[in-house]
């Protein structure tokens, strides 16, 4: 089975190579950073749901049905408000500055403090959130895979990572928009394929197995419950809506990642077609991922897998490979990897941007099109680097559901720009250039505070706990700071 494993991801990588061949051809520096804005929209839209369903979605979604149901459903009808949002407000504003960091906008707005406090915070939380998804596939991959051939782990890593590095390093967005539309298939493909393999082997219909489903979460409850109405809980179903929206609204409308691949599109038009498009596929794909899970436990159920104390992201590789047969495993192992690829493979061309853009500023510093290329190659090996060092720390606290580790990452480091984008957008006030020094005192001191308060909410708040919402109040208390320091916008702007 490993030796099979292995001749396949073989097969794989050498494909990615060869769409990296061909769409790196002649690069340059606008070919890495934006495509030279050709993109065709809906390649752009196909590929983007492999970047935003990652490995976190391929494997925790499934397995937290076990525990929070179908409630995750109320995220994803988040999700579309958000999108709306994003196509409606934030592509106009993107298309008309022309800019190719997102946080420029935060730069002419507000001043360059904002626009480097925004980089910094997404360089951050990108570098984490990305990293720890990845480790999510090189942790399963190792378990199932390298373990058995006596690999370290660490060697697992810098393999991917090299991986990655090497046909992201030349055509950089360009290349990221093509073998993102391989690696959405394969994960489409893998998802479709389990679904089918299961229904199989249980030999029944899909009717019997919702049926079977009414008592196959943790402790005989119903997995296919979609809102939970105590508003206690963390899960509860208007959380999970207004959650969703403003995650989506952050980790894609004011994420340099996602925006990248939109800006590089033809027109605005495009961008918003590949939008709205893409909307209406993830809601699809996320459905299906839910009803995988279902199926995952009445599965385990029927045949007796003790999921107890079994962690909520292992429950669908462990059944994959010891109870789905090889098709199983390796439908797995190919949609697990496409879905890590294509959400770390943006992230390195992004996190590059941003520091080649809103840090280093190379088009300003450097004026050399030579110099600006050497610089943005070594940086984008040490953000690769970097990649490797978290992924590696990550190996030693591996204990929860990988994606609520994620989002709440998330509320923290994307709620100051939550914050900064909507005093940007919705105010005509300004902050003083010797006060400007306060807004990344702001963006550090406001987070930590929502860490006290969440870590104390259910004494302080009578038992209540905090879910995405949590993003929400972070955003709120940022823009109320912005708004004190802030005043009238003088008659001649800045």
């Amino acid at each position: 089975m490993q030796v099979f494993i292995f001749s396949f991801f073989v097969f794989y990588v050498v494909l990615l190579f060869v769409i990296t061949g061909i769409t790196s051809r002649k690069a340059d520096n606008k070919t890495y950073f934006t495509g030279n804005r050709k993109s065709p929209w809906f390649v752009v839209a196909y590929g983007m749901i492999g970047s935003s369903l990652s490995g976190v979605t391929f494997m925790s979604v499934p397995g937290d049905v076990y525990t929070t149901q179908f409630t995750y459903f109320g995220v994803v009808l988040g999700y579309i408000l958000g999108y709306i949002v994003i196509g409606c407000l934030l592509l106009p504003l993107y298309y008309k500055l022309n800019v190719t960091s997102v946080y420029e906008y935060l730069g002419q707005r507000i001043g360059k403090e904002a626009h480097k406090t925004g980089s910094v915070l997404f360089f951050v939380s990108r570098l984490l959130g990305s990293a720890l998804r990845m480790y999510l596939v090189i942790f399963v991959l190792q378990v199932f895979v390298f373990d058995g051939w006596n690999i370290p782990i660490w060697l697992t890593s810098i393999v991917m990572i090299i991986i990655i590095l090497l046909y992201t390093f030349k055509g950089g967005i360009k290349t990221v928009v093509w073998t993102d539309m391989l690696q959405t298939t394969f994960l489409l493909l893998a998802l479709v394929i389990t679904i089918v393999v299961i229904m199989k082997s249980m030999g029944g219909s899909f009717s019997e197995l919702w049926q079977q489903m009414a008592t196959a979460g943790k402790g005989g409850t119903d997995c296919r419950t979609v809102f939970n109405t105590d508003w206690h809980n963390n899960s509860y179903f208007l959380k999970q809506i207004i959650g969703g929206m403003f995650i989506t609204i952050a980790m894609t409308g004011l994420d340099q990642d996602m925006m990248q691949k939109n800006l590089s599109c033809k027109s605005l038009r495009d961008s918003q077609r590949n939008m709205f498009s893409f909307t209406v596929i993830l809601v699809i794909v996320n459905i299906l991922f839910l009803t995988l899970g279902g199926m995952l436990l009445a599965f385990a159920q029927k045949n007796g897998i003790d999921l107890a104390n079994m962690p909520t992201d292992r429950i669908y590789p462990e059944i994959a490979f010891n109870y789905l047969g090889k098709a199983g495993a390796l439908v797995f192992v190919f949609g697990l990897i496409s879905a890590g690829f294509s959400s770390a493979d943006g992230t390195f061309t992004a996190l590059t941007t941003t520091v080649c853009y809103d840090i280093l500023r190379i088009e300003n510093r450097y004026p050399d099109a030579r110099k600006q290329m050497r610089v943005r190659r070594i940086v984008h090996v040490l953000i690769s680097m970097l990649f490797l060092v978290v992924i590696i720390i990550a190996s030693a606290h591996h204990n929860d559901a990988l994606i609520r580790i994620i989002f709440m990452v998330a509320s923290y480091t994307y709620g100051p720009l939550l914050g900064m984008f909507i005093f940007g957008m919705f105010t005509k006030r300004e902050i003083p250039q010797g006060r400007r020094w306060l807004i990344p005192v702001i963006a550090v001191l406001i987070p930590s505070l929502c860490y006290v308060l969440s870590s104390h909410s259910v004494e302080w708040l009578w038992g209540y706990r905090f879910g995405y919402e949590l993003l929400i109040v972070n955003g709120l208390l940022v823009f109320a700071s912005l708004m004190a320091v802030s005043r009238k916008q003088l008659a001649v702007s800045r």
